[in-house]
C-alpha cells in the first residue's frame, strides 16, 4: 500500500498521463468529429500509424518538426477523404470502408519505411520535440513539474479539445453537423449541404488521428516501427462511446486511461518481481472495459451514425 502511495505522490506518474494520453486525446476527438458527422470511421488504426511513418519520414528527410506535424495531418486528412468518398459519396457499408482504409494504410506505412529509409540493425532517429516549462506555472511546487512541462503537442491537444468542444456546442459550424448526424434531411430542409458537412468532418476528424499518430514518432518517441501504434486507435473509438460523444469527457476519458496504463507500468517495476506482469498489463484494458460498460448505458448515439445519406431519399 506505501507503494501505491509513493506512486500517486509522484509528480512523474502525472506528467505521464498527459504525455500518454496526447495521441488517444487527438484520435478520440479525430473519431468524435467524424460520428458527430454520422460517418464512423475505423480507418483510425491504419491513419495513426500512417501518420506516425510519414511525420517521421519527413523530419529523417530534413523537414521541421512542426512540418512534419503539418504533414501527418494532412497524409490523414486524404485517408479521411477516401473513406468519406467510399461512405458518403458511394454509401458503402462504413465498417468494411474503414477497415480497409486501416489495412491500406498500415500496409503502405509499412512499404514506404522499408523502401525508402535503410535497413539497418537499429532504426535511425530524429531529434523530437522537447518539453517546454511555462513561466510560472512549471515553478508551482507538485503541479508545476507534473502538468506544465510537456512538450508542444500535448499543450496542443488539450487547445485543440477545448475549441471542438466550443465549436461543437456553440457555433452554426457546431450545429450543423450535430444536425447532420441526427438528421441529415433536416439539416438539407434548413438549407445545409449534409454531404459537403460528412466530407468536411470525416477529413478534419483524419487530420486529427494522423496527428495523433505523428506525436508518437515526433515526441514520445524518435524513430519509427509498423506496430508502434499497438492498438491506440481501437481504444479511441471506444473512448468516443465513453465520453458519450462530447469532446470534454473525451479529454478525461484519456486521461483516465492513461493513468491506468501510466499507473501500472510503475507498479510493474515496483511489484514486478511478485506478480507476472502479464496482470500489469491488462490492467488499464480491463478498467477500462469497466468504465465503458458503466458509462455506455448513458450514451446517446448520433441517431444517423452509420447510415447513408442520399439526397431525396426518407
Amino acid at each position: 500500500m506505501t507503494a501505491v502511495f509513493d506512486i500517486l505522490a509522484s509528480a512523474g506518474l502525472w506528467a505521464a498521463v498527459l504525455r500518454i494520453a496526447t495521441p488517444l486525446i487527438l484520435g478520440t476527438l479525430g473519431a468524435l468529429l467524424c460520428e458527430k458527422a454520422g460517418v464512423l470511421n475505423l480507418g483510425i488504426e491504419g491513419i495513426m500509424t500512417f501518420g506516425a511513418m510519414i511525420g517521421w519520414l519527413s523530419v529523417y528527410n530534413g523537414a521541421d518538426l512542426w512540418t512534419g506535424l503539418l504533414i501527418a495531418a494532412v497524409a490523414g486528412a486524404v485517408f479521411g477523404a477516401l473513406h468519406a468518398l467510399l461512405t458518403v459519396t458511394l454509401g458503402l457499408s462504413q465498417h468494411v470502408s474503414g477497415l480497409g482504409v486501416t489495412l491500406f494504410a498500415s500496409s503502405l506505412s509499412y512499404f514506404l519505411f522499408r523502401l525508402l529509409v535503410p535497413v539497418a540493425g537499429t532504426p535511425p532517429t530524429i531529434e523530437p520535440f522537447q518539453p517546454i516549462a511555462i513561466p510560472g506555472l512549471s515553478d508551482l511546487p507538485f503541479v508545476g513539474p507534473a502538468l506544465f512541462v510537456q512538450t508542444p503537442p500535448t499543450y496542443l491537444a488539450i487547445l485543440i479539445a477545448l475549441v471542438m468542444a466550443y465549436m461543437l456546442f456553440r457555433t452554426p459550424l457546431g450545429l450543423a453537423i450535430r444536425m447532420t448526424g441526427e438528421n441529415p434531411h433536416a439539416a438539407e430542409a434548413q438549407g445545409i449541404n449534409p454531404m459537403a458537412i460528412r466530407y468536411g468532418a470525416v477529413m478534419a476528424g483524419s487530420a486529427l488521428m494522423g496527428m495523433a499518430g505523428a506525436f508518437l514518432t515526433l515526441s514520445a518517441f524518435n524513430s519509427f516501427f509498423p506496430t508502434m501504434v499497438q492498438g491506440r486507435g481501437w481504444i479511441c473509438i471506444a473512448l468516443v462511446v465513453f465520453s458519450s460523444w462530447r469532446p470534454g469527457c473525451a479529454l478525461l476519458g484519456a486521461l483516465l486511461f492513461a493513468f491506468f496504463d501510466s499507473f501500472q507500468l510503475r507498479l510493474q517495476t515496483t511489484l514486478g518481481g511478485t506478480v507476472p506482469y502479464q496482470l500489469f498489463l491488462m490492467t488499464p484494458y480491463i478498467l477500462s472495459i469497466a468504465a465503458l460498460a458503466i458509462m455506455a448505458r448513458r450514451a446517446r448515439v448520433p441517431q444517423a451514425l452509420m447510415q447513408p445519406y442520399r439526397r431525396g431519399e426518407r
